[in-house]
């Protein structure tokens, strides 16, 4: 087990130790991960480089955004699939699920041309609205919202609870670790996401942290460390976050999908 925690970590060590790194020693050869002088040049040089701060503000918007919308989306979702009858119901899960084997190179010409249509390039609302829902998250709520048990649900009606009164003030409240582990989820692919901000975008200043990192890259090949060094920043967020929420990461990775 150490052997492979050591090989997962190693890339993040790399990153870290080059991004205070001088260029001359990142491209030596061959590679040492260790040199015999640090600055924090890079970090400076990222900043006044380009417009990290506008990045950072966009991918907060946009992952932030997503997240929130998702969350609503997907629990009401999957609980109306795990918990309610109509008609439909089953063809409508089947057609979700089958959506996720779909992958995002096949239909991105396509939501260019929707969202170039509808002007929507560019904003936003162009880049929030597509991911407002995920067929991954509604699986997963729905998954977690079966493993609760019938006497709840039949003990709140009796009390006079309509269904919105059940979702919202019984079933919701017990499902915090599995909301608390979609938000990190669909928090961490939308901060990374490169491909996607990539085409919905057309300005620097509506790019994201990921996009605008690779277009940097494009424009200053040589410069290495401060490329490390704007990886570093815009992967900070979402390790402290994942520290804090850990726990009900975990929780309700375990308990989401045991029962079907």
């Amino acid at each position: 087990m150490s052997i492979i925690i050591l090989i997962v970590l190693f890339p993040f060590i790399w990153l870290l130790i080059s991004s205070f790194k001088y260029e001359k020693d990142i491209i030596t050869y061959p590679p040492h991960i260790f040199s015999g002088k640090y600055t924090f040049e890079n970090y400076i040089k990222v900043w006044d480089t380009i417009p990290l701060l506008d990045y950072i503000k966009n991918t907060v918007i946009f992952a932030g955004s997503t997240m929130i919308i998702s969350l609503v989306l997907d629990s009401m979702t999957g609980y109306a699939l795990a918990r309610m009858e109509f008609r439909g119901k089953s063809f409508f899960y089947y057609f979700i699920m089958v959506s996720m084997m779909i992958p995002f190179m096949v239909y991105m010409i396509p939501l260019f041309i929707e969202m170039n249509k509808l002007n929507l390039l560019d904003t936003y609302a162009g880049l929030i609205i597509p991911r407002a829902t995920t067929a991954f998250g509604i699986f997963m709520m729905r998954s977690s919202f079966v493993s609760l048990p019938n006497d709840l649900e039949e003990a709140a009606r009796i009390d006079g609870l309509n269904e919105w009164g059940i979702f919202t003030k019984i079933m919701l409240p017990l499902e915090k670790p599995a909301l608390m582990a979609l938000a990190v989820f669909t928090l961490t692919n939308n901060w990374n996401d490169l491909l996607y901000p990539l085409i919905l975008t057309t300005t620097s200043s509506m790019r994201t942290l990921p996009a605008g990192l690779a277009l940097f890259t494009g424009q200053h090949i040589s410069f290495y460390g401060p490329v490390m060094a704007g990886a570093v920043i815009a992967m900070l967020p979402l390790f402290i976050i994942y520290i804090f929420a850990q726990k009900y990461f975990v929780q309700g990775t375990a308990m989401s999908g045991m029962k079907e």
